[in-house]
């Protein structure tokens, strides 16, 4: 029986595609770069702001100082308009409300900042209380490093690894799983394909957010 579970955000829990796509296009438009299209933005996301801000760069202007820039503008953007496109997946609410009222303890791994990650996790699920929300803090390794699954294990109260799942949409949060030691259960409703799910070998792989109570028995 499981006794967490530990989901990550983006692509996992709320499709946050749009919202991130319009700021960090606001953000490039500000800086003089040319714009992605929001479907583009699927394979921009996952490895913490930083990275994205990278990969949206021009080639030959991948450098530190348009990075620190771009994230200037894009926290300008997001800090106000982060919940306007965004929403939870089908069945997602009902998922955790459902983990809940069986005492299965709830949990968030993800890597976006962690100010967002906090901000939109209590907009969109008021009604859940998690035993940890964390998002990339500073001074902590991002995804697929374990630490933030560690840390949320300690918090929990967790030593048993065969007693935690964790959830996500990419080959990010499937190394996270095999990185800490536990199960991972990959989404496909999520911004990457399933091939790259199935490249790391995930326990279970899921079409619908009601196949998670399934695995876990409820």
């Amino acid at each position: 029986m499981k006794s967490l579970l530990i989901f990550d955000l983006d692509g996992t829990l709320l499709d946050t595609i749009a919202d991130m796509a319009e700021s960090s296009n606001y953000a490039l438009a500000k800086c003089g770069f040319p714009t992605h299209e929001i479907t583009a933005y699927r394979f921009f996301i996952g490895n913490g702001i930083n990275k994205l801000f990278e990969r949206i760069l021009p080639e030959g202007e991948k450098n530190q100082e348009n990075i620190l820039k771009l994230r200037k503008y894009f926290l300008e953007h997001y800090e106000i308009h982060n919940s306007e496109l965004t929403v939870p997946y089908a069945g997602i609410p009902e998922l955790l409300i459902k983990l809940q009222s069986a005492g299965i303890k709830i949990a968030v791994a993800s890597n976006k900042y962690h100010k967002a990650t906090e901000k939109l996790v209590k907009l969109f699920f008021p009604e859940i209380q998690f035993i940890a929300i964390f998002g990339q803090r500073e001074g902590i390794a991002v995804k697929p490093d374990p630490t933030i699954v560690q840390d949320i294990l300690a918090l929990a109260k967790v030593t048993k690894t065969e007693e935690v799942l964790y959830i996500g949409d990419s080959g990010v949060d499937m190394q996270t799983a095999q990185n800490a030691g536990v199960e991972a259960c990959g989404v496909t409703w999520g911004f990457r394909p399933r091939a790259e799910l199935m490249e790391l070998s995930p326990k279970y792989i899921v079409d619908k957010a009601e196949e998670i109570s399934s695995i876990i028995h409820l």
